[in-house]
């Protein structure tokens, strides 16, 4: 006989997968993830035997639960669940499907609405910081589609979600710049590591000898360019003392160029096997911290005022990604106050999930 748990189908952001109570998973991670890999079809490729729709951004789990922390809401836990290896990764975040987090607690009643909007103050378990959204909750419902905001990647129209993010810099390795520089050198490239939101490391594309307009199917054939960009990613890993990375999503990839269509800088932001057809909002968040910090590779590339305070348009292989952000400090006393952006989120389905 199969075994079931509740579980609510959700696309928030660009991105798409299941949201579970964590509750109902085990507190052992190995028999967590077991579970998580039948949920969503891992390892295949195809991942026909699942919840997962057989790409990088519709491979994803969140695990939330009714927080006992000081001032939060909801305790939230993201998991990136590989499609053709048996790995689940909580390393990272991923901000999209955080987009979901609100109104998932809502529906579930661990937060009371309000009307028009509600304010849930969420704790992000895999980089220790905490994000306020606001969600639309008209006659204290919430609000999916009956809205005109539109992001990339996503068709049509839906309501706003605001997403405040608070405490991100060094989430994944205690340090913004994890090993203590802004710019070095790897295998004859020169790189710029960032904990911000994500931890990404930062190339520019033309140092590969790219023009940073190559699509999905450039970078699924160029075997030999992924490998150079893997062994980078694995020095990065080592050098940020994450040590072996090679089962890890993060370091996640920017491949960095000038903007196109009026936007701050240009990003392909890679999986990091894989071009993100969008841009991940983790990751718009570490580049835009990049963009703000003198000496990176990013800042000698985007166009920025002087301002703490700015709006970064991030653009990517389908649009762009906005992130209003607020920094202090320059040299080595430069840190990030908080990173505001806007998402949509859709339910799809609620019912049980068999395993």
């Amino acid at each position: 006989m199969q075994n079931r748990i509740p579980c609510t189908f959700m696309r928030a952001g660009t991105s798409r997968g299941a949201f579970l109570d964590l509750r109902d998973l085990p507190s052992n991670h190995v028999q967590r993830d077991i579970i998580l890999l039948k949920v969503m079809g891992s390892p295949d490729k195809r991942q026909i035997d699942g919840l997962g729709g057989a790409s990088f951004v519709t491979s994803k789990v969140v695990m939330a639960q009714p927080s006992q922390r000081k001032h939060v809401d909801i305790d939230f836990l993201f998991a990136q669940v590989v499609m053709d290896k048996p790995i689940v990764d909580t390393k990272p975040t991923c901000y999209n499907m955080m987009a979901g987090v609100g109104p998932f607690a809502i529906e579930k009643g661990w937060v009371k609405a309000s009307d028009p909007e509600t304010r849930v103050m969420v704790y992000n378990i895999n980089t220790d910081s905490k994000i306020e959204i606001i969600v639309q909750t008209p006659n204290k419902q919430v609000n999916y589609s009956q809205g005109n905001l539109h992001i990339d990647g996503v068709p049509g129209t839906a309501a706003p979600i605001q997403m405040n993010l608070h405490e991100i810099g060094g989430g994944a390795t205690g340090h913004l710049f994890p090993s203590q520089k802004r710019k070095e050198i790897i295998n004859g490239i020169e790189v710029s590591i960032v904990d911000a939101g994500n931890m990404m490391v930062l190339i520019k594309a033309e140092d590969l000898g790219l023009s940073g307009l190559e699509g999905k199917a450039f970078f699924e054939k160029e075997k030999q360019l992924m490998a150079r960009i893997e062994a980078i990613r694995l020095e990065a890993g080592i050098r940020s003392s994450l040590g072996d990375v090679s089962k890890s999503v993060i370091p996640k990839v920017g491949l960095l160029s000038s903007p196109r269509i009026g936007g701050t800088i240009k990003s392909q932001y890679l999986t990091p096997r894989y071009l993100h057809p969008t841009h991940a909002v983790s990751g718009a968040v570490c580049i835009s911290t990049a963009c703000k910090a003198q000496g990176t590779v990013a800042a000698e590339i985007a166009n920025v005022n002087n301002n703490f305070y700015e709006k970064i348009i991030i653009e990517h292989p389908s649009g762009i990604i906005p992130v209003n952000i607020e920094v202090q400090g320059k040299g080595g006393s430069f840190t990030v106050i908080k990173a505001g952006t806007l998402r949509t989120a859709r339910k799809i389905m609620d019912g049980y999930v068999y395993y």
